[in-house]
């Protein structure tokens, strides 16, 4: 992965994307100019929940690697047990997002989903109001990026929108409800 970081190098600015926001008049507004964005300067604070910049390649690879048990191109970069550990619901007796979340702000719905080592984990796809498959695991961006991967279908979706607030449109429900009645 070698467009992923915390930083965007100035040789590679020229790839990286604009981010948008409605204003009240349902208007584009441009929100971070890759020209002048926090991203192309120096970084003080290195989050494991956010913050990282990426392209499709690098985002598609990752989730290869994963969907792949840990490993890409015949080479192991996580332990099989890891991913396994990674993708399992952790909440406490098994339950669901909805007592244990904190704040209004949330990748995903509450209901039906559990949560992972860093990706929320579908439970149940009738409580979760969801198409889908029991065991898919992903998450998603504050600009409205998404990923999933859902092993019992061999499927791996990312969606990449740079447009800020990721709660303002339904773009990952809508999308799973393209995607998955078009599987044969």
């Amino acid at each position: 992965m070698v467009d992923t970081g915390f930083t965007v190098p100035a040789a590679k600015v020229d790839r990286f994307a604009a981010n948008y926001r409605r204003d009240r008049n349902k208007r584009l507004v441009l929100l971070d100019d890759p020209l002048t964005s926090h991203y192309t300067g120096e970084v003080s604070f290195f989050s494991g929940g956010g913050g990282l910049v990426s392209t499709m390649h690098d985002y598609y690879r990752f989730c290869q690697m994963m969907l792949g048990g840990g490993t890409l191109e015949n080479t192991r970069i996580l332990g099989r047990k890891t991913v396994e550990l990674m993708t399992m619901n952790h909440l406490p007796s098994g339950s669901d997002l909805t007592d244990l979340a904190v704040g209004t702000f949330s990748e995903t719905t509450y209901e039906g989903v559990g949560f992972g080592l860093g990706v929320s984990v579908t439970l149940d796809l009738a409580v979760a109001q969801a198409i889908g498959s029991v065991g898919e695991y992903g998450w998603g961006g504050a600009a409205s990026t998404a990923f999933w991967i859902d092993p019992k279908e061999d499927l791996i979706v990312i969606f990449m929108v740079q447009f800020w607030m990721s709660g303002t449109f339904n773009f990952r429900g809508q999308l799973k409800s393209i995607v998955y009645p078009a599987l044969t």
